[in-house]
């Protein structure tokens, strides 16, 4: 069976080398629209796949730190990510380019590593990250699965080089979460606050 959470946020980005000037040489933004599709043969005790409310801490404050943001790919102009930085606090900067391709890309790693380390409480069983849906706008979107995140001909993403700015990180609910996510630390209790 497969369950979908929808979240949503602004971002503000520039694709370098895209074939379009508008998006290629200008910052520009979206309303994004992410699905996160999960999946197992079981359902726990609460006869779900996954409890929604579980998704509402670590899922949803990972995704909410791309909102008003601009993100940033660490491959650009050093003066260019250094103007950005300086005037913006809430920035986030990936090893890929911010397409919606690379969005879907860099979302399912966080999805997936927050399922890794998230202790089940309520008889959870092989809960899976289908894919994620990255909608730019309301005609297109991306969707991507566990092949795609993971493959290096799409551009290599190792985890530590996403970066997410002090002032998003402070946001977090938990001081902790990127180094915890970072080093693989369990988390055994999603639901507390």
């Amino acid at each position: 069976m497969i369950i979908r959470k929808l979240f949503k946020f602004e971002n503000a980005h520039i694709v370098r080398n895209c074939s379009t000037t508008r998006c290629s040489e200008n910052l520009h933004g979206h309303s994004y629209k992410v699905e996160v599709l999960l999946e197992s043969n079981y359902l726990d005790h609460g006869q779900m796949v996954y409890d929604f409310g579980l998704t509402k801490r670590y899922i949803k404050e990972l995704i909410d730190g791309f909102d008003h943001a601009i993100t940033l790919w660490s491959g650009d102009d050093g003066e260019y990510l250094n103007d950005m930085k300086k005037h913006s606090s809430r920035w986030i900067e990936l090893p890929v380019s911010p397409s919606a391709e690379q969005f879907s890309r860099v979302i399912f790693l966080l999805v997936e590593r927050v399922l890794e380390c998230t202790g089940m409480v309520n008889g959870e069983r092989e809960v899976q990250l289908h894919s994620v849906i990255v909608h730019e706008t309301e005609t297109g979107y991306a969707q991507g699965f566990k092949e795609d995140a993971h493959s290096k001909l799409m551009g290599k993403i190792d985890f530590r080089d996403i970066i997410f700015s002090k002032q998003v990180q402070s946001e977090w609910s938990d001081g902790q979460l990127w180094e915890s996510l970072l080093n693989k630390n369990l988390m055994v209790n999603p639901l507390k606050v």
